[in-house]
């Protein structure tokens, strides 16, 4: 069974990324065999479409609700065979697999499309596109094609396995708004060596790139009445933080994981700023303060600070309880911080709770009381063991994310990459204001911090005959309270893309829905039960209208009427 061509085709427009990944397979044995397709995609991405078509006749995927496909799908297949067609494989990407057996000499096309949002992170967005085809092909190409209307910045590509030889193979082609990357090797670049026939392709193919920025209250775009603002204001001065790093050292903890613990917290330590102020609370089933309150980040206080983490070890239960309560009060009592800065508590633990308090529901209960919206809580859950749901639900109860970090060779950097977006609070209670008649469907408009490096996107459908879009952002700095406005001309706006080729015409609907779709599953987390019910009709009719594949729908794969008839691909979410 061979692919005799593999095309990834990508379409960045305005951030949002477009990829059809199409497979080309011929089975040239003289009897019936298996043909596989497999791909991995990032978490991020929503799956909107796939198809396979075998000698010319096409079976489509098709996207439903959940429930209903699993109920069908149940009684369509004797229970214990294995279900579910995508899988997290590891931190970024989700693998999609699905075999179909085709005749002698017949040939199947795969194609698989998927949608999802750029997110910026450290001052640049990644489109990261897995390249593994396990076989030289033929024709092998990708195509990645961007459009930023607000002009290029700066535009980069690396990969896991370029060589001098695959190097030749790659062209980058740019001017001010648009670039174009491919890369195209023949069939001799793809070889380890000349003599054996095994492909060099194995690895991540990324292109980070960033936009410019010139208007401080951010930039608008427009498609067909919908909107897009991005906002990411930079140079701004930094909010000093008052950080309360809660390490968990039950004995679970234990060998390879504390001692990545303690590397990574001995480079946050050379990070912080000296006007930001510290402490370190450790808990196993009993909870130590290190200073019984924040000291300021001085040289002397950072070198102290770094002698006791080398001291940690493992061992003991896991009072998440006491450990967070503590760390609150600590921040409640210090009279001695900076008035205008951020306050914040960053848990790492790898496990349940097990000593203290250990019914999950009272510990987010508690805790939430006593933050009450004060600081921002983010947890970070270390491996499998950790209770991912439970982890998640606090920390967005509590204006913080939460973040597995998977246990490989590269944790720690994991966790100093973590604590680098977090590290540059440069605005707080930011208000992003639009004509209140005049926007339907607007999404989340309000944010309680912005780091330096990551970006704000609202979005919006225009409902009425407006020909001025205002906006208005109030914010507060470390100096000062901000207003900033601006004010889009929509016809002039809708200009911007109208001669594109490459535009995928309703690009903003689409990006609207999946933002809207993303945010209301993130609210229903830490939602009651009603309204996380509510929540969930509203993203599933969504997923539903828009044709992606979420956590509230499946798309049904068909194949030919003599194989297994169904199968069903899912979104996995890191909650399990």
């Amino acid at each position: 069974v061979q692919i005799y061509s593999l095309h990834v085709d990508c379409k960045v427009t305005s951030r949002f990324a477009h990829t059809i990944i199409t497979s080309r397979i011929v089975n040239r044995a003289n009897e019936s065999r298996e043909a596989t397709f497999e791909v991995e995609l990032p978490k991020t991405a929503f799956i909107t479409n796939f198809s396979m078509s075998i000698d010319g006749q096409v079976y489509p995927g098709i996207i439903k609700e959940k429930a209903a496909a699993q109920n069908a799908y149940d009684r369509a297949v004797s229970q214990g065979q294995s279900a579910g067609l995508v899988k997290i494989t590891d931190r970024k990407l989700e693998k999609f697999h699905v075999s179909v057996s085709i005749a002698a000499a017949s040939k199947v096309t795969f194609e698989l499309t998927y949608e999802e949002l750029l997110k910026r992170q450290l001052g640049k967005y990644e489109l990261l596109i897995k390249v593994r085809p396990k076989q030289l092909v033929k024709h092998f190409q990708i195509d990645v094609h961007i459009f930023e209307p607000q002009g290029i910045h700066f535009l980069e590509t690396d990969s896991t396995f370029m060589t001098n030889e695959l190097t030749e193979a790659l062209t980058k082609v740019q001017n001010e708004t648009k670039a174009h990357i491919l890369f195209k090797p023949t069939l001799d670049q793809q070889k380890i060596n000349s003599e054996l026939d095994e492909t060099l392709l194995n690895g991540d193919f990324v292109v980070r790139y960033d936009v410019k920025r010139d208007a401080t209250a951010g930039d608008i775009q427009i498609v067909n009445g919908y909107f897009v603002h991005y906002f990411a204001p930079q140079e701004m001065p930094v909010f000093p933080k008052n950080v309360i790093f809660l390490i968990d050292r039950s004995g679970s903890m234990t060998g390879r994981k504390i001692e990545q613990t303690r590397d990574a917290l001995l480079k946050i330590l050379q990070d912080l700023r000296p006007e930001d102020h510290f402490n370190f609370i450790t808990f196993s089933n009993k909870v130590v303060e290190w200073k019984s309150s924040l000291l300021p980040a001085t040289e002397e206080n950072v070198a102290s600070a770094a002698a006791f983490v080398q001291t940690l070890t493992a061992r003991g239960g896991t009072d998440i309880n006491g450990a967070l309560l503590a760390a609150v009060s600590t921040l409640d009592k210090d009279e001695g911080l900076p008035e205008r800065s951020v306050s914040m508590i960053i848990l790492l633990t790898d496990g349940q709770p097990t000593s203290g308090e250990r019914n999950v529901e009272v510990i987010q209960e508690n805790i939430q009381k006593a933050i009450n919206g004060k600081y921002a809580l983010f947890c970070l859950g270390f491996g499998f063991d950790v209770s991912y749901k439970f982890l998640e639900k606090m920390a967005l109860s509590n204006g913080g994310i939460a973040r597995r970090i998977y246990e490989n060779s590269d944790a720690a950097l994991q966790l100093q990459g973590f604590y680098q977006e977090v590290a540059t609070p440069i605005l707080m209670q930011i208000e992003m204001q639009y004509p209140e008649n005049a926007i339907e469907g607007l999404t989340k408009n309000n944010f309680k911090l912005f780091f330096e490096g990551s970006e704000i996107i609202v979005s919006g459908k225009i409902s009425s005959e407006l020909d001025l879009l205002p906006v208005e952002i109030k914010a507060q700095s470390h100096m000062s309270d901000l207003t900033l406005k601006e004010e889009a001309n929509i016809k002039e706006k809708e200009q911007v893309f109208q001669n594109q080729r490459y535009i995928f015409g309703n690009f903003i609907e689409r990006l609207w829905a999946y933002l809207t779709i993303q945010q209301l599953l993130e609210k229903a987390i830490s939602a009651q039960e009603e309204d996380q019910k509510a929540l969930e009709a509203q993203a599933l009719d969504l997923s539903l209208r828009y044709s992606f594949v979420t956590p509230l729908t499946s798309m049904v794969v068909t194949k030919p009427s003599d194989q297994q008839q169904e199968e069903l691909a899912n979104k996995p979410t890191e909650a399990g």
